[in-house]
């Protein structure tokens, strides 16, 4: 077997193969149930403000935040103004360009390819249109709908506040993975849904997660979300509203590989594969450009991006294409820019030292 076979077992060692075409891209999604505990994080202590104008409240609890008096504003693919989903010291927010490397960085590099070039999968003209993965910033007055879920058992139970219109990944006739992603800004929560169809006043879904954004409270062991990896996607996305007005990415992102090991490494909790070769890499592996790497000749928007990659690195969170970067779909996105990151191969990028592998 190749690691991206199909077989069902028992409750614990499920693994059920969905094969999806998103563009000319094939994945395959495995979704695995099995004894579930929670690690919980505690969310950042103390009084007063943190560097993302989050206000920490009673408890260490972070309220809503407003940075320079601006909310996020409301609408699809809206500003955050500023705002950064979750705690400073959430794992997508950690800087790691002077962590050590990995031991096994070479093998792992190699396994996905390091000729493979580096892939925006976002951006302002494919087919006719913008293209990524969406999401939209709703008030906390939104009416929630109900959503009924096919894996019930790794799922958060609805309703959730998705209003009239809200984009779904790759259209209304997508055959794709149909994320929807909802950010409420008033109670500071993510709301994210895998293989959306309206259905009735509400939707049914693959699996749906919810996540608070003030909270570094991770899914129980095991558990997927919306992604593969048990992980959130919307913090993991390129976003026009930092790259071209922020100037700026503080956090890290989201890519895919095409084959994956049945093991995964903090922050994810779920694996998509069947395979238990060491060559291939586990979700939530994280990589990062190359200190040495020269990025002083690419564009601004570019720039932007690859400076992230350097200091917050990447995320493996699903499988998909070698080395394709997650971002938001925007028409103000000069793909011109955008393409000069396929200038980059996996040669450019190491892994960083990852901690113990979950395999059950």
């Amino acid at each position: 077997m190749d690691g991206n076979g199909d077989l069902r077992t028992s409750k614990e060692n499920r693994v059920d193969m969905k094969a999806f075409f998103l563009g000319k891209t094939l994945r395959y999604r495995y979704l695995t149930a099995l004894t579930a505990c929670s690690l919980l994080l505690l969310p950042a202590c103390g009084g007063g403000g943190s560097g993302d104008g989050n206000v920490t409240g009673p408890g260490g609890s972070v309220i809503p935040p407003q940075v320079g008096g601006n909310p996020p504003a409301l609408g699809v693919n809206a500003s955050l103004q500023g705002a950064r989903p979750f705690p400073d010291d959430n794992p997508w927010n950690t800087p790691i360009d002077s962590d050590p490397l990995d031991p096994d960085s070479d093998l792992l590099i190699d396994s996905i390819g390091r000729t493979a070039s580096l892939h925006p999968d976002f951006g302002a003209d494919w087919n006719g249109g913008p293209f990524g993965i969406p999401y939209i910033v709703v008030s906390g007055d939104t009416p929630r709908v109900p959503v009924s879920f096919q894996y019930t058992d790794e799922s958060d139970a609805g309703p959730y506040p998705i209003p009239p219109g809200a984009p779904i990944e790759g259209g209304a006739t997508s055959q794709g993975d149909r994320h929807i992603l909802v950010v409420d800004r008033d109670n500071w929560k993510l709301y994210e849904l895998f293989a959306a169809y309206p259905s009735g006043t509400g939707y049914s879904a693959g699996s749906g997660a919810i996540f608070d954004l003030s909270s570094n409270a991770l899914r129980p062991a095991g558990w997927t979300s919306a992604d593969a990896a048990g992980l959130p996607i919307f913090p993991g996305l390129v976003r026009y509203d930092e790259v071209m007005e922020g100037n700026v990415i503080r956090h890290a992102l989201r890519f895919t590989a095409a084959r994956t090991r049945r093991a995964y490494v903090y922050p994810a909790r779920h694996y998509a594969s069947a395979s238990t070769d060491p060559s291939l890499p586990p979700m939530g592996m994280r990589v990062r450009l190359k200190a040495g790497f020269d990025i002083s000749g690419f564009p601004p928007g570019a720039r932007g991006i690859l400076q992230a990659l350097k200091t917050y690195g990447m995320i493996l969170a699903d499988n998909g294409g070698n080395w394709f970067l997650s971002g938001a779909p925007d028409s103000r996105w000069n793909d011109d820019e955008l393409n000069t990151l396929k200038l980059l191969t996996g040669n450019e990028f190491e892994v960083v030292k990852m901690g113990p592998l979950t395999t059950q």
